[in-house]
């Protein structure tokens, strides 16, 4: 008999054209949202350089977010980090499926590869 699933905490967000942010609450959330929870092709965000939360955009079969929703999302990513009172923030993101976990890393450490970084100002939808 397989153990019972553990499911993160995490914040959601909808955004517009059906689009979800998913914002871990801990070390462990980011962890399980990042490697677990993300189909490969959903989009990762983190603040640079800071700690914070991991954040997933989910998005509809077949739809590509456009710049205004990856600027939210990695608005949200900024606004759940140590940079929240910044002015400007630079977030990295990339597709969930170039997040790895280093062998024997703490919880919420990743590695990423072929990231994009985009400067935002933190915020939440409707805020």
């Amino acid at each position: 008999m397989r153990g019972k699933e553990i499911q993160p905490e995490y914040w959601g967000y909808e955004l517009p054209g059906g689009f979800e942010a998913l914002a871990g609450k801990t070390d462990a959330d980011n962890d399980l949202l990042s490697l677990q929870v993300a189909r490969p092709n959903d989009l990762w965000f983190h603040v640079r350089g800071l700690p914070g939360s991991h954040v997933v955009l989910r998005h509809p079969a077949g739809e590509r977010p456009d710049t205004a929703t990856i600027k939210q999302a990695a608005a949200i990513a900024a606004w759940h980090s140590k940079a929240r009172n910044a002015g400007t923030v630079p977030v990295n993101y990339t597709e969930a499926k170039h997040v790895g976990k280093p062998r024997g890393a703490k919880p919420g450490s990743v590695t990423i590869k072929r990231e994009k970084t985009v400067k935002v100002r933190p915020g939440l939808p409707g805020a």
